[in-house]
């Protein structure tokens, strides 16, 4: 990143048109005027296949749950304009939140300094200093695919403070609201690119005449035709989701601070903790409200749950959830399935290991040579604490900002899982 131009940052992926250059990105992205004749390129799209595992609400009993979620990943010269117009709105953004006074309600998407695990202590700490209360978190279903065009363009222009969207950031909205993809698998494939190493001896996917030609001759194009919904992914779509949200979150917090209650919004995550006489009442106020932005609840993944200080211990009815961690008033840990999709990531991917070392030693032993134990520092550095970046060192960052022993002791097991999972 250019600290003269911190809204670019270099990107060399693949895609339709070849990487750009600061002043090449400076030239189009800061100019107005070539910003609202841009022409922007089809997002290209894949699908990442994940195993979530839902608890039963009756049984207790974690199933596993196949979900196919949407990537979309825009081309060089499109990412920078994104770049740069959400660099230009969030300052406006951050005005606005210090006017409405909701700085510290809006967690997600923001240059605070602060991860979720932050935001998660900050929920658990404002419970446990209020020892009698109910926390009433909600979430939002489907929330980027179900923002409506029209709401999302009346929020924009309140921003800008204008009477309707100037040239240019009309185009950024209309390729973001009218957007295309192309689905990644199909193109390589059309295009005979090799999804193992697509860069071989290419710098850009295709030329303008081979994209006209070819991908957009064959229906490759498929664009989106509804009036609601925005692609994830784009270096804009984040804050355009907050913007969405600017006067729910300021009635929100307005409503909450009535009754002495406290909001947070994550992304769409909210959660409310208040007096306990007032939970039902909000939450059905929330739930009608929110219908106004043609969003709705996601009834399934609502909690609402009562802290009482018993005996100088503050107890729930049940552990709260809240972002991928569990609070019982004491006690603060990692969520259930978190760990157990650990569990079955790893098992995978020793499993993977120990067949990919199977198949280099028959080959070794073809070619007369010794065969090689499982080069086990490798699966270290993906699923043990001995790693720099996954899920061990992230619980044991977790536990270390929360004082949790609670969580430490939970994490603990796991490594003697991986050797038994590597031994056996």
């Amino acid at each position: 990143m250019d600290n003269s131009h911190p809204w670019y940052r270099v990107r060399r992926y693949l895609h339709f048109d070849p990487p750009v250059g600061l002043k090449s990105a400076i030239k189009i992205a800061t100019n107005p005027s070539k910003v609202s004749r841009h022409s922007f390129y089809p997002l290209i799209s894949y699908h990442v296949t994940s195993k979530k595992l839902k608890r039963n609400k009756e049984t207790g009993e974690l199933k596993p749950k196949i979900k196919n979620r949407p990537i979309s990943y825009a081309a060089h010269m499109d990412s920078h304009i994104y770049s740069y117009y959400a660099w230009s709105l969030s300052e406006l953004y951050e005005n606005k939140l210090r006017e409405k006074g909701i700085s510290e309600c809006v967690l997600a998407f923001r240059s605070l300094g602060k991860s979720n695990i932050d935001f998660a202590l900050d929920a658990f700490n404002e419970i446990s200093t209020r020892k009698n209360c109910s926390a009433v978190a909600l979430d939002i279903s489907g929330f980027f695919d179900n923002l409506d065009h029209k709401l999302l363009k009346e929020s924009w222009v309140s921003l800008l403070d204008k009477k309707n969207l100037p040239p240019d950031h009309y185009s950024v909205f209309k390729s973001l609201t009218q957007f295309s993809t192309v689905d990644k698998e199909i193109l390589y494939k059309k295009l005979n690119i090799s999804p193992n190493n697509p860069k071989k001896d290419r710098y850009r996917i295709c030329e303008p005449q081979i994209f006209r030609d070819v991908v957009r001759a064959n229906g490759m194009v498929n664009k989106h035709s509804i009036r609601k919904g925005i692609p994830q992914g784009t270096p804009i779509s984040a804050l355009l989701s907050n913007i969405y949200m600017i006067d729910f979150d300021v009635w929100a917090n307005e409503e909450v601070k009535k009754v002495g209650g406290r909001y947070f919004r994550y992304c769409d995550d909210m959660l409310f903790i208040l007096p306990r006489i007032h939970k039902n009442r909000v939450e059905g106020l929330v739930r009608e409200h929110i219908r106004d932005l043609l969003i709705d609840i996601n009834v399934d993944k609502t909690e609402i749950r009562d802290f009482r200080l018993i005996d100088g211990v503050v107890t729930a009815d049940k552990p709260l959830q809240y972002l991928g961690f569990t609070f019982d008033g004491q006690r603060i840990l990692i969520r259930s399935a978190a760990l157990a999709r650990y569990s079955e990531k790893m098992k995978r991917g020793v499993r993977l290991a120990k067949a990919t070392m199977r198949k280099r030693n028959r080959l070794r032993v073809e070619r007369g040579e010794a065969p090689k134990k499982l080069f086990r520092n490798k699966v270290y550095e993906q699923y043990s604490h001995l790693g720099k970046r996954n899920f061990i060192r992230y619980g044991l960052r977790s536990a270390e900002i929360m004082n949790s022993k609670a969580m430490k002791k939970q994490l603990k097991p796991l490594w003697e899982r991986l050797i038994k999972e590597i031994e056996t």
